[in-house]
């Protein structure tokens, strides 16, 4: 199991190394589908470039209700339910904790923050630990959306910024971060988001030419429905002009660490109260100490 047995990161008590147990990551998400661990490549390829597509992850049947949840909710919001009028409402509801997504975000956003002792984990099997920070959907025809370019120089940020990214040898924390679902088909350079890679540690100011879409430091990608992008907003991206026949409808769900809190959001009470126990533990209050919720009481 990669989390103990190879990553070395200090504590805070003294200096102490922290290795946290197997079950201080979950194994299964809130609905019992096993938890989808990121491969050495593809943790490599985040930490290099600060974004990393995930191909393929939702079968036809899960991109089909999903657009339709999200093409009702931008033509048609008055046909569905108060609580259901977000980007997480219906089935979309199961995209924020997909197994894909819990993998990654047990890699790069969860600290455990535990001293091995009177301190525990800040996640269990029956708790997730990490937050959701926030959810929105994207619904644009072609000639929709504009180039504006922002973030990146993660390294250098003070912590309150939140757009931070931490490097150390064997280990990485990014605390904003995107999972970007295209539920539809996307073909580079035709409207879907940019990036400047590598640029979330950057230490040099990014060059005047970066304000212009031209640039040959940004990067686009292409990817079948269904997929997944995660990235950093340590990273230089951007939105662009979407030029393709077919709509992008597209979910950007948000995550970061349980003692930080970037957007003034939160869920509709109803769509809480209706999740599994487990899902509704990325919505608990924001704070670090003792801030885990029980196995045997969950």
């Amino acid at each position: 199991m990669k989390y103990s047995d190879k990553y070395f990161v200090f504590d805070k008590d003294l200096g102490r190394p922290q290795l946290p147990e197997e079950t201080a990551y979950a194994k299964a998400n809130s609905i019992g589908r096993p938890v989808v661990e990121l491969t050495e490549e593809q943790r490599y390829s985040f930490d290099l470039r600060g974004w990393l597509l995930v191909e393929n992850v939702l079968s036809d049947d899960e991109i089909a209700v999903a657009k339709e949840h999200i093409t009702r909710l931008h033509r048609a919001p008055d046909s569905l339910s108060e609580h259901q009028r977000s980007s997480m409402g219906g089935v979309c509801e199961d995209l924020i904790d997909h197994p894909v997504v819990v993998g990654f975000m047990n890699e790069f956003v969860y600290h455990p923050f535990t001293d091995g002792s009177k301190t525990p984990p800040l996640g269990n099997q029956s708790c997730y630990g990490f937050r959701m920070e926030m959810s929105f959907s994207q619904y644009r025809e072609a000639g929709d959306g504009k180039f504006g370019p922002h973030n990146g120089n993660g390294m250098m940020r003070v912590p309150g910024d939140h757009h931070t990214y931490h490097a150390f040898p064997g280990q990485v924390h990014t605390c904003l971060t995107r999972a970007l679902w295209e539920l539809n088909p996307v073909a580079e350079g035709q409207g879907g988001t940019l990036f400047v890679s590598g640029s979330h540690k950057a230490a040099f100011t990014g060059p005047q030419s970066l304000r212009t879409i031209d640039s040959p430091f940004w990067e686009s990608y292409s990817c079948p429905a269904g997929s997944v992008l995660f990235f950093t907003e340590a990273v230089t991206h951007s939105s662009s002009v979407w030029a393709m026949d077919t709509p992008r409808i597209a979910i950007f769900n948000s995550y970061n660490s349980i003692g930080s809190k970037w957007h003034n959001w939160d869920p509709h009470p109803e769509l809480l109260a209706q999740m599994p126990p487990m899902r509704q533990t990325m919505f608990r209050p924001v704070y670090v100490g003792g801030n885990v919720i029980d196995e045997a009481s969950a």
